[in-house]
């Protein structure tokens, strides 16, 4: 999406009330005439005033506008009752405003409301930006000059919209795992919806949730390195340096992005744990249930403590959970991972090794058929922790 057209998207989603019209000649003062304002069509009355105006009277109402260049004009709503006039109109711009010129006539005038008094207005004067912002909200263009119903946005505009919002408002090139994991969650959540999911369906959420966060991460690197991959590089050494360091941040990112989202599943459901909390020694499984405090307290019931590690594939770092917690030895130990099928002999060492791999519904199938009773969803380990701390 162009800028504006993305600006006025993401305003649009965030208000109360939306009405959209290409501007006409008689609106930009094409016609010659004395220009009056900004023609509103009656259906679309809501926007401007509470109650219809009332025939023979004049009606006005003051509103603060902020305008897509970050211009704030008073403007006024006013309806004309008397004599032979029955409209209403947007007027008082400004010396010097720029968007009501002929140059202007047939954009697509985008009005916003956020609050009683405070507005948002948008001018999209090119062919792409006027078809994005349609396009966004499954509008034809006979379908325009009335108030727009917001909640018939395509969840991949709104998808994009979030994205972009959320990369605008950074300060530095990428942030923290943490904070992109959230972001994502977040996102997530608001264009798709069914947040009920986080303990209605875990396995679902925790996929929604990891596929938005890559989705979000490309869009990030594609802001950051577009233009110089467009572009071109200098010489191979810097060629090498840059795909370095884009692989090595998504290694760093996905290393830490299941264990962010498993996290904030687990806070969902009500459970109690702790992240990376020492055991013995330099051992730190992934996530402790309930506490390290109840680990170390050596009249705490050691068949109601349960570790649980976290990693994205696991065809060869299987074995490492096999010792995070002494306490644990002569128990399952269980491993959360998003790797889509493994052969049956891993299968086989890791049932030996008491090793349960907790994966998400989906990705069961991907597994040896005559081993997959083996294999537990999230939610039926959600269950089992909620079960042992009485929840």
């Amino acid at each position: 999406m162009d800028n504006y057209s993305i600006m006025a998207v993401q305003s649009a989603l965030q208000g109360k009330q939306v009405f959209c019209k290409f501007l006409s000649a008689n609106d930009t003062g094409l016609t010659g005439g004395h220009q009056a304002g900004i023609y509103i069509s009656k259906p679309s009355i809501p926007i401007l005033f509470d109650q219809p105006g009332i025939k023979g009277e004049n009606k006005e109402k003051w509103v603060r506008v902020k305008w897509q260049d970050g211009t704030v004009t008073d403007s006024r709503f006013i309806y004309y009752g008397k004599g032979t006039r029955n409209e209403y109109r947007i007027t008082n711009f400004g010396r010097g405003f720029p968007y009501l010129r002929p140059e202007f006539t047939g954009s697509l005038f985008v009005f916003i409301q956020n609050t009683e008094e405070d507005y948002q207005g948008f001018f999209l004067n090119s062919d792409d930006e006027i078809t994005q912002f349609l396009d966004a909200f499954s509008l034809s263009p006979t379908e325009t000059n009335r108030l727009i119903n917001i909640h018939g946005v395509t969840p991949e505009a709104h998808e994009k919209a979030e994205i972009d919002r959320f990369i605008s408002s950074l300060d530095v090139d990428f942030p923290s795992s943490d904070i992109m994991s959230s972001a994502a969650r977040q996102i997530q959540n608001t264009v798709y919806n069914h947040e009920e999911y986080i303990t209605s369906n875990p396995d679902s959420k925790l996929i929604d949730w990891t596929d938005m966060e890559y989705r979000l991460f490309r869009a990030l690197e594609y802001a950051r390195y577009g233009e110089m991959i467009t572009g071109g590089f200098s010489s191979v050494e810097e060629f090498i340096d840059t795909a370095n360091k884009v692989l090595n941040r998504r290694k760093s990112r996905a290393g830490k992005s299941l264990e962010h989202h498993l996290s904030a599943l687990f806070s969902g459901n009500g459970l109690e744990f702790e992240e990376q909390a020492v055991t013995e020694g330099n051992k730190k499984p992934d996530f402790l249930f309930p506490s390290r405090a109840a680990y170390h307290t050596a009249t705490f019931p050691t068949d109601k403590l349960i570790s649980l590690a976290a990693k994205t594939t696991c065809k060869d770092r299987w074995r490492q959970v096999i010792n995070e917690a002494d306490r644990l030895k002569k128990y399952p130990k269980y491993l959360c991972t998003l790797q889509q099928g493994i052969s049956a002999a891993q299968m086989d060492e890791m049932e030996a090794e008491k090793v349960i791999l907790v994966v998400p519904k989906q990705y069961i199938s991907s597994y040896p058929k005559d081993r997959q009773q083996r294999i537990w969803t999230v939610s039926k380990f959600v269950a089992f922790v909620k079960e042992k701390e009485g929840l």
